[in-house]
Formats: C-alpha cells, structure tokens, sequence
C-alpha cells in the first residue's frame, strides 16, 4: 500500500507543470550560459550539465530554487548564486527554460579505471548489507531516470558536481528529495564510495 501511494504521488507531481515553449526558454537563456554552457553542457565541474535532462526535473528544480530564497533555505533547493538567477523568473520564463534544455544534445563523459570497481557495484547493486539501496532502481541501467516518476538523468554529470550533491544530502544541507530518499542513501556511503560513484556516473551511458 505504501509503495502504491508513493507511486500516485510521483505520477501526480508530474502534472502540475505548465506548458514550456522551447523556442522561448531559449530566447531566455542568455544568463544561463556562463555556468552551464552554451549547448547545456558545462565547461566548468562545479555546474550540471542541463542539455538532456528531462523538462520536469528542470522545472521542479528551478521552483524549488526560488523557494529556497524566499524561504531562506527552510524550504525548497538553496543556492545563492541560481537564487540571484530565479529571482526575477516567472513560472512560464521556468517552463519555458526547462523545455529548451531538454531538447538540446548532452556529450558523452568518461569514466576513470579507479573508479569503476566500487562505483559500478554501488550503482548496479547498491550494498545490502548496510542497507544501500542500488541507484539504478530510480536512474535507470543507464542513468537516464525516469521523466514520467520525476527521476533525473544522471549519467554524464560533472563528478565534482555530483560528489558535491551527494555530500550535501548526506549533511542534509540538500532536502528536496521525495520521502528523503536521497538522504537516507547519502547517510550511509563514505567520501570514497561517493568520489568512485560520482566518477562512475560521468561514463556511464
């Protein structure tokens, strides 16, 4: 019964978003190049690659974004730089946004040797014994989520952006997972199972 409900939730936040223009998020986008690139795809590791993503994660983030400013980081996604971003954007200008950036090509990462080991087992198979659920229930064999469940694409993200996502739902400093669960895996890997993930994730397709 409660996976049933968890599932009803999911498919019913995918719902409430508006109709993007992708012609108009990209007339939009001009201040969003410097960080995530001119085709969606960051140059610097500090930055997600957007190109790809599914339009609904993007929307939800940016929302969630501009509630965590209001809202002083009590609520929603905080983030002083994509604060000062989202301040003036209305809910179309972040529907719109979304829907461009989904539309664009992502370029293909790689994954290091040292890191295929640990970050594959995590991924595929997670770690039963410490109660480690495997990644790819929600992201897919590939990393490509689940845009209907609202899971995002994960592979060929920065690895230093995403060991830093990690690192902050396991600080709780990140709470805008669903049911904490991204927190509750978080808690329990160390520094190095989430450096070989995140290395992991950056060639995996």
């Amino acid at each position: 019964m409660k996976k049933l409900a968890l599932i009803l939730t999911l498919l019913a936040s995918t719902s409430v978003w508006a109709q993007g223009d992708a012609e108009a998020g990209k007339a939009k986008s001009n201040t969003c190049v410097a960080c995530h690139g001119a085709d969606g795809n960051s140059v610097l590791p500090d930055y997600p690659n957007l190109a790809g993503q599914h339009a609904n994660y993007l929307e939800k983030q940016l929302k969630e974004f501009k509630l965590g400013a209001q809202s002083g980081g009590e609520q929603g996604r905080y983030n002083a730089v994509m604060a000062g971003m989202v301040a003036p954007l209305s809910e179309q200008d972040m529907a719109d946004l979304a829907a461009y950036y989904a539309t664009l090509t992502p370029k293909p990462g790689t994954t290091p040797e040292t890191a295929i080991e640990v970050g594959r087992q995590l991924y595929m198979a997670g770690d039963p014994e410490r109660g480690i659920a495997a990644c790819t229930a929600c992201h897919g064999p590939r990393g490509n989520g689940t845009p209907s469940s609202g899971f995002p694409k994960i592979s060929g993200q920065p690895a230093k952006y995403l060991a830093s996502q990690l690192k902050m739902f396991r600080a709780g400093e990140r709470h805008n997972d669903m049911n904490k669960m991204m927190r509750s895996v978080a808690a329990k890997l160390t520094d190095k199972e989430i450096d070989a993930l995140s290395n992991y994730l950056g060639g995996l397709h």
